[in-house]
């Protein structure tokens, strides 16, 4: 192109076509490889209607899920919050999965679809497949077989044993979903294709050579050979066991080979969403980062107009609003706000540092390698520690921050520490500290199971920073886990 020459449009109006979708993704993927060096899955881009995306809420965004009462009632609230106008839908919602799927609202002008492909298709994407949380603890390749695989098993299950059978130890296994991860030992990999059907196979000639006969007569002894196998795959755990659902799928002595199967599958889906709730702020703040920094270069380019470019901050903007903390609209931090502050204050830093930049982060002061530096945090950090990192008292006084001292003895909170340089070392302490899902999903673990006696399940939790089970959810799931391992569970409270 010659200097006279002007570039051409990627689009001028709202209106897209699917030509235009593929003129602006190749324009956009040039500046997130060639530009950004962004590592990525290939991309899927999916187009679907508001109704469509109401249901892909219900059922966790997911493109394949399995049936369960509760993904409708998920869909009825959602669907009436919109049509009163309550709430809106997401613009997109992308998949981790290899390809990376994103699903684009066919209601989205052209602008919104060139945001949401930067934001989804290059910025989740290249979280999801470079941070180490996901990379260790999720499989991209094999999660869609599996969801496939765990549909059909769960609508088989339904046909031969009942929608009730079904529906009771689905119901109990998500009560449990929350203590069904594993938190700190590297969980089991999810199956791909060869897998599952060597899991398909192992579960129907369970089934098959299973005998019923000491399932309804209490007063027959378990049989030796199911006793003993039963007892082998128990055998290498460890207790206490943090993974409820583990041990119950592994050494229930009431669940039946198909029913072992269902609480597998609800645990390795919950498994599969764990990493993203320790990285929500990292997660959304580098998609945020990537989608500014490209629509900016396709308007520095001259192929988004003035006022597609005035569209998308307006959208922007909102995404990254962060309410005061006496604001009527205040509900915490904006995850999207302080991730997308950090990432562009971490870029500042490496191209304009101030003095007391270089004093906190010398390593990455001035060194105007912010591409790499933001690569290595996605990476290789969750909020927690990216928070204790790279927040900067910049970002701490553009927000405000104070830390308060809450006790509940006392009438009144205090504020223990505020946006100076005193303070600014204990309020990132804090604030990351709030990040630890530690802090906030009860610890609860199993420390005994009396399998050759009474067979008594024993729990127990340890109480953190005073905060004692809610005696009326604490008997519910209490039910549940009965209903799945058919004896007597116990659970106690220990700590302050």
């Amino acid at each position: 192109m010659t200097a006279l020459e002007k570039p051409t449009l990627l689009f001028d109006d709202a209106d897209w076509n699917f030509e235009t979708l593929q003129v602006t993704l190749d324009a956009i993927e040039e500046i997130a490889l060639g530009d950004l060096k962004l590592d990525i899955y290939p991309n899927q881009i999916e187009i679907i209607s508001s109704e469509q995306m109401l249901d892909a809420y219900s059922s966790h965004g997911m493109p394949l899920m399995y049936k369960h009462w509760s993904f409708g009632k998920h869909f009825a609230r959602d669907q009436m919050m919109y049509q009163k106008g309550y709430t809106g839908l997401a613009y997109e919602i992308v998949i981790n999965s290899n390809p990376c799927i994103a699903y684009l609202m066919e209601e989205n002008t052209m602008t919104m679809q060139a945001l949401v492909m930067a934001h989804a298709s290059f910025g989740h994407n290249h979280f999801f497949k470079n941070n180490y949380l996901f990379c260790q603890w999720t499989d991209a390749d094999g999660i869609l077989p599996y969801l496939d695989f765990a549909k059909k098993y769960i609508a088989k299950c339904e046909d031969e044993y009942g929608l009730e059978e079904v529906e009771s130890v689905l119901d109990a296994a998500h009560a449990l979903m929350d203590q069904g991860v594993f938190r700190y030992n590297r969980p089991p990999r999810l199956s791909d294709a060869d897998k599952i059907a060597k899991m398909a196979a192992r579960a129907e000639h369970e089934e098959l050579t299973f005998n019923d006969i000491w399932r309804t007569l209490p007063t027959v002894e378990e049989p030796d050979e199911e006793k003993q196998e039963r007892q082998q795959e128990v055998r290498h755990i460890k207790l206490p066991e943090e993974n409820i659902l583990y041990f119950i799928e592994k050494a229930s002595p009431i669940l039946r080979p198909w029913q072992r199967e269902l609480v597998r599958i609800v645990r390795n889906v919950a498994q599969y969403f764990y990493p993203q709730k320790q990285t929500k702020v990292m997660n959304e703040g580098c998609a945020t980062f990537v989608h500014h920094y490209i629509m900016n270069e396709l308007y520095n380019r001259g192929q988004i107009s003035e006022g597609a470019i005035m569209e998308f901050l307006h959208s922007h903007s909102s995404v990254v609003f962060q309410p005061e903390f006496d604001d009527p609209r205040y509900s915490g931090i904006n995850p999207y706000a302080l991730g997308f502050a950090m990432m562009e204050d971490i870029k500042r830093i490496c191209e304009d540092p101030k003095d007391e930049d270089r004093e906190y982060f010398p390593e990455i002061a001035g060194k105007n390698e912010w591409r790499e530096v933001l690569k290595d945090a996605w990476a290789n950090y969750r909020d927690e520690s990216f928070i204790l990192q790279y927040l900067s008292p910049t970002v701490m006084r553009d927000f405000h921050l104070f830390a308060i001292a809450d006790d509940a003895k006392e009438s009144h909170f205090e504020v223990s520490a505020i946006h100076n340089a005193s303070g600014f070392r204990r309020v990132r302490e804090r604030l990351a500290a709030s990040y630890d899902l530690g802090s906030h999903d009860a610890n609860i673990q199993v420390v005994a199971a009396d399998l050759e006696g009474d067979r008594t399940l024993h729990l127990r939790h340890d109480v953190h920073q005073g905060r004692k089970l809610s005696d009326e959810t604490k008997d519910a799931v209490l039910t549940y886990i009965e209903t799945l391992w058919g004896h007597e569970v116990k659970l106690e409270e220990v700590g302050a």
